[in-house]
C-alpha cells in the first residue's frame, strides 16, 4: 500500500503572506496541528505548525532573554516568536511525500523528523493532499483475505517451497504459517517477508523443514 491509499485528498493551505492571527484561526477552525504553505503555483514551500505559533507565547515579554551559548534550535524558535506572517513562521523546506510513497517509508519519515502530518505532493511539488500518523494506521484495517492473498503470492516466489506445501491463516491481521519446505533458512526467512506485508500485526511461523542447511545440511524433522 502507498500513501495514496490512506491520504486525505485536497488539503487546507496557507500563503506565505498569511497573517499570524489568520494562521491561528485556520488551525483552530480546521482542527489540524499544521498547515502547508504554498506559492502561487500551489507548490509546497514550508509548513506552519501550532508549535511554530506558540513561540510567540513562549518568548513573550522578554522572559527568556538571549543566551551567551544559545542552540541553533533555540535561536530559530526565538526568531519565529517575532514572526507576523507565514513566511516568517514556517519550517522550510517542508518534509513531504508523494502519493506513490510506500506507507512504511512515510511512517519512518515521520519518526525520523518528529512530525505527525506530511503534505502529499505531485511530481511538480504541488500540494494534492495530506497524510497523518493516524491515516497510516489505517493499513492495519486491511481485510484479512487481502493479507492472505499477499502472503500466498509471497509463497509462490520462495525457493524451497510453494503455496502447495505452505498454508496461511489470518485472523485480525495475525498470520499463522504452517507447512513444510526443503531448507531451514527458507522456513525461517518467511517470517521477515510476511512481517513486511501491509496490515500484518504479528507472525507465528510453524513451518518445518527437511534439511537444516545452517549446520552443513544435517537432516532434521523440524525445529
Amino acid at each position: 500500500m502507498t500513501v495514496a491509499d490512506v491520504m486525505t485528498h485536497g488539503a487546507v493551505s496557507a500563503t506565505a503572506d498569511m497573517p499570524y492571527r489568520d494562521l491561528v484561526d485556520l488551525i483552530e477552525t480546521r482542527s489540524v496541528n499544521a498547515v502547508p504553505v504554498v506559492d502561487r503555483f500551489n507548490r509546497v514551500v514550508g509548513v506552519v505548525s501550532a508549535s511554530d505559533l506558540l513561540h510567540k507565547i513562549e518568548f513573550a515579554g522578554g522572559v527568556d532573554p538571549p543566551r551567551i551559548f544559545e542552540s541553533s534550535r533555540h535561536r530559530r524558535d526565538r526568531r519565529k516568536s517575532t514572526g507576523t506572517v507565514a513566511a516568517e513562521l514556517m519550517s522550510a523546506p517542508a518534509v513531504t511525500v508523494m502519493r506513490t510513497t510506500p506507507i512504511a517509508d512515510a511512517a519512518r519519515l515521520m519518526e525520523e523528523t518528529g512530525v505527525r502530518r506530511l503534505p502529499v505532493i505531485d511530481i511538480a511539488g504541488r500540494l494534492i493532499g495530506m497524510v497523518t500518523n493516524r491515516d497510516l494506521l489505517k493499513v492495519f484495517l486491511r481485510p484479512d483475505d487481502a493479507i492472505k492473498r499477499h502472503v500466498v503470492d509471497l509463497f509462490s516466489t520462495v525457493d524451497g517451497g510453494s503455496s502447495s506445501v505452505l498454508s496461511v491463516d489470518v485472523t485480525d491481521g495475525a498470520v499463522t504459517l504452517t507447512g513444510e519446505v526443503d531448507r531451514r533458512t527458507v522456513a525461517e526467512g518467511l517470517t521477515g517477508g510476511v512481517e513486511a506485508i501491509d496490515g500484518v500485526v504479528s507472525v507465528a511461523n510453524a513451518v518445518t523443514w527437511l534439511v537444516d542447511d545452517t549446520i552443513n545440511a544435517t537432516p532434521v524433522a523440524g525445529w
